[in-house]
């Protein structure tokens, strides 16, 4: 995603917390999607050209956010920590690196949601149609399986364990696996609900995905006992043709690669064609983004191939994939 600048004129990141040119400590504020630079004077309300504002509570007691809240607001948390619903036991040693691995991956997320203008209702405040998230490890008692129902997201806390996520990515022969990716598709999930379920959208959605009531559960066993098939041009990825709401999902998460990506390529000067235009997620050209896009990923794999490594980008877009890309790009922008 884009990069912002520090008041000392260095370039500074989005997940960064401290400048590593003057030493100011920064926080993100989604409202005004700016990174500012702290006072080091001020420790509980800090006084910015752009208003007054706190850390969020999981920035000062727990070091996994960077994130502000407005100075005078309640709760303390920021919009993404007020969406946990369930976080991982801290009193586990490596949970905490593991939890603020997540917390990353989540914030990116809600960047790219808030851009797209989706509603991001924390479940605490409105039950039947906020969003929540459980953040957990597995136990003896209770396998945690990553997944999303009703607004409530779940995500395996061993998703942030890099050797142990590379096993069963190569165990269920995808080409990726990544938490942030996680993140997305099952944010697609719930988003299906709140923009296509019980909407004049969902006839449409069966034209171009098919019919979402046949039997989920069986047609997820038959995927799995049935072994993870070579990907077909129909989908982008093989988990995609399991049903209909995962061909969503996985397509959804693939839109959401594409904004963000994009954004930070138009930043760094390297999506030429976007360059006038004020913001990737603002784009109306539907066509453009795609014709971008795959300019941008020849040369991210070229690059990639160059350092000896995988492909960055291990997918095709096919003209099936991208009638269904542009299906949620218009459910997105409606």
């Amino acid at each position: 995603m884009k990069t912002f600048d520090c008041v000392c004129g260095e370039r500074v990141f989005f997940d960064n917390s401290h400048c590593l040119a003057c030493s100011r400590e920064l926080g993100f504020e989604l409202g005004l999607r700016s990174m500012l630079a702290l006072d080091p004077s001020e420790t509980l309300v800090h006084e910015t050209p752009q208003g007054a504002f706190r850390k969020c509570r999981n920035y000062v007691t727990e070091g996994v956010c960077n994130w502000l809240v407005p100075g005078g607001a309640e709760p303390d948390l920021c919009e993404a920590c007020r969406l946990n619903n369930v976080v991982p036991d801290l009193s586990i040693p490596g949970n905490r690196v593991r939890w603020a691995e997540m917390e990353r991956s989540k914030r990116r997320l809600l960047y790219t949601l808030s851009a797209l203008r989706l509603p991001l209702v924390p479940k605490s405040d409105d039950p039947t149609r906020g969003l929540a998230f459980d953040i957990k490890a597995d136990t003896p008692e209770e396998r945690v399986l990553t997944g999303h129902a009703d607004g409530l997201i779940t995500l395996n806390l061993a998703e942030a364990d890099a050797p142990l996520r590379e096993r069963v990515r190569a165990d269920l022969n995808e080409r990726y696996r990544t938490p942030l990716g996680h993140f997305r598709h099952e944010s697609g999930h719930y988003f299906w609900e709140r923009l296509i379920r019980d909407r004049e959208q969902q006839a449409a959605f069966r034209e171009v995905f098919g019919n979402e009531t046949r039997d989920y559960g069986a047609s997820i066993a038959a995927h799995y006992a049935n072994g993870t098939a070579p990907r077909s041009g129909d989908y982008i990825s093989a988990y995609a043709s399991s049903h209909p709401w995962e061909d969503w999902a996985e397509t959804f998460a693939h839109y959401l690669h594409m904004i963000d990506t994009l954004e930070t390529a138009q930043d760094f000067g390297l999506a030429a064609g976007l360059a006038a235009r004020p913001s990737v997620p603002k784009l109306d050209d539907f066509g453009l983004l795609c014709d971008e896009w795959t300019e941008l990923t020849v040369a991210l794999n070229a690059l990639n191939r160059s350092m000896g490594l995988e492909d960055a980008y291990p997918f095709a877009i096919s003209a099936r994939v991208r009638d269904k890309l542009e299906f949620v790009h218009r459910s997105v922008r409606g």
